[in-house]
């Protein structure tokens, strides 16, 4: 049995996990992180250090915010790590690569199988379309979300760049230049409003026709679903960075 403790573990996503590992017969939650207390049917702790019984896997849906905890707790104990949260920052990403090296880390900006085959089609329509279709990037999320563009958008710009003899740079926001638009660009578009779980669309414009994948997460348990298996797949593997392309190879 996989002992998991959730990082985030009295949030919305924290709570999914925790009921989609419940219905599972190979995986257990002992423990959750999180600086609120209530309702959960495992005890919970305001730290790392408060742990008292090391898990095989740590899954964190929680806020950039905890990432140094977490990984000095992983590190230091030897403990595997699906690091689910958005919003990081380079430096923060460069941490995670670098504690990879030391202990089995999952990390994607999108834990949805669909997200990702999504990126795998995408590879395969730049190999084809090559330079001859102009590139957009639309992303819609719920008006809580704080990062702009969405983590998803950006794992999916570097899909496609990965693809490329070229990279394309990215443009965020073209309303204060007024110039035609380069071939050389990926533009990233973000919409927030409602209730929007989370949208994402690809289009590639060509002359006279356009070729568009798009993806629509209708419930957050597509994220929890993939984070759950992630785990299961960590546990036991060794120190390096894992993504869902290895999972589903």
């Amino acid at each position: 049995m996989i002992k998991v403790v959730i990082c985030g573990a009295c949030g919305h996503m924290g709570r999914v996990i925790a009921d989609i590992v419940s219905s599972r017969s190979d995986c257990e939650v002992i423990a959750g992180i999180d600086k609120l207390a209530g309702g959960a049917q495992f005890p919970i702790f305001h730290s790392f250090a408060a742990l008292t019984e090391k898990p095989d896997v740590i899954i964190d849906f929680s806020h950039p915010s905890v990432l140094d905890d977490m990984l000095d707790y992983c590190m230091t104990n030897g403990v595997a790590v699906v690091v689910a949260t958005t919003g990081y920052s380079q430096e923060q990403i460069a941490q995670i690569h670098k504690a990879a090296e030391q202990i089995p880390v999952f990390f994607t900006f999108n834990m949805s199988l669909g997200i990702n085959l999504m990126a795998e089609l995408a590879k395969k329509a730049v190999s084809v379309l090559g330079g001859q279709f102009d590139i957009e990037i639309v992303e819609k999320h719920h008006n809580q979300k704080l990062d702009a563009p969405s983590g998803t958008a950006i794992m999916l710009a570097d899909a496609i760049n990965a693809e490329l003899e070229k990279p394309y740079t990215y443009v965020y926001d073209r309303h204060s230049v007024r110039a035609k638009r380069s071939k050389t660009e990926i533009g990233m578009h973000s919409i927030r409003g409602g209730t929007i779980v989370g949208e994402h669309e690809i289009i590639f414009a060509g002359r006279d026709e356009v070729v568009t994948l798009k993806h629509e997460a209708h419930s957050k348990s597509v994220f929890a679903v993939g984070a759950v298996n992630a785990a299961v797949f960590l546990s036991g593997k060794p120190a390096g960075l894992y993504a869902m392309s290895d999972m589903l190879s």
